[in-house]
């Protein structure tokens, strides 16, 4: 059975399946519903696996369902990172599942995923896709969590906005800090700008900018000025793939009327990059969007799989392929 999942974000009374499969691209998303599984069964054993334990030992999760005790608690099993390799373990699990339930958390499913398929038309069992928030999304969540809050001005809310980019995870990271922060209930933009660390994110932003732009002279002037952290290189590598995503998104509308593309964009370019962004996207084509997106990957790879390399310089090094790209 397929499930939205806004009406379990709204509800977590509808837990009401042997099993429940949460698949999609959307990390936070899944975050708020695993939350909401362990609040709405908090007086339950939780027990958490991940799919490889039960691929190795595929009687585990079976003995665990059996080994009931009168004096124990029923048992939630959540499992991560699940694919197709264990649907055969949950078909064995699901007839004996009484007052247990199972979650299954995975990456992106297409359509012939067989275990998305068997979860979508089964009776028993619930599918909900996790796909990426928009913009109206991401501002529901900000004016519910704030409600509370003085100052939450149209300034202070596309702040917080502009920052998280609407990646969830990063605007429940955003959330807890302001409210740590600001525990007076009322906020207040010259603290929010320093909380929200956007000095050393307009940094980086400029310069990433510069060198889409294709600007020699000011990338080079930024590549000196501007601080690196290492352990900020996934951010960078971020920050880039996402300019160059909306660059993608406004290329595949057509090269006829790009600004006209531009104002078509959801959500839309903020006004104060508008001007910046127009000139990039007249000098990005798909095919060049493609060639850096390529190196953005690989850099992320090697970022993730080597704790020794010099993360700045391979950073810097990107920055001055991009710049150079942009002018050919």
């Amino acid at each position: 059975m397929i499930f939205k999942s806004y009406i379990l974000e709204e509800n977590n009374k509808n837990f009401d399946k042997k099993a429940y499969l949460f698949y999609g691209e959307n990390l936070g998303l899944k975050n708020d519903l695993k939350k909401k599984v362990k609040s709405q069964f908090k007086e339950n054993e939780i027990i958490i696996f991940f799919q490889e334990n039960l691929i190795q030992k595929e009687y585990l999760l079976i003995e665990e369902i059996k080994n009931i005790s009168l004096f124990e608690k029923e048992k939630i099993f959540l499992i991560e990172n699940v694919n197709d390799k264990i649907l055969e373990i949950i078909k064995e699990a699901l007839p004996i599942l009484e007052n247990q339930k199972v979650f299954l958390f995975a990456e992106s499913l297409d359509k012939k995923s067989k275990i998305r398929s068997f979860f979508e038309k089964s009776e028993i069992c619930g599918a909900v896709a996790c796909y990426p928030d928009n913009e109206i999304t991401i501002k529901k969540i900000l004016a519910t969590e704030l409600k509370n809050f003085e100052g939450l001005t149209p300034y202070n809310l596309n702040l917080i906005f502009d920052n998280v980019n609407l990646d969830r995870a990063k605007l429940r990271n955003e959330l807890e800090k302001i409210k740590i922060c600001f525990k007076n209930k009322k906020i207040e933009a010259d603290k929010l700008e320093i909380l929200l660390n956007l000095k050393v994110n307009d940094d980086f932003n400029q310069l990433r900018d510069e060198a889409l732009d294709g600007n020699k002279f000011k990338t080079n002037k930024l590549l000196s000025e501007t601080v690196f952290e290492s352990e900020k290189a996934i951010f960078y590598i971020n920050s880039i793939n996402q300019r160059l995503t909306k660059l993608y998104e406004v290329r595949k509308m057509g090269d006829k009327n790009i600004e006209n593309n531009i104002n078509n964009l959801k959500p839309p370019i903020f006004w104060k990059d508008k001007t910046k962004f127009i000139n990039q996207a007249k000098k990005w084509t798909i095919s060049k969007i493609n060639n850096i997106e390529k190196k953005t990957y690989n850099l992320e790879i090697k970022v993730k799989s080597n704790s020794i390399i010099d993360k700045n310089f391979l950073v810097k090094k990107l920055l001055i392929d991009i710049c150079l790209l942009a002018n050919l």
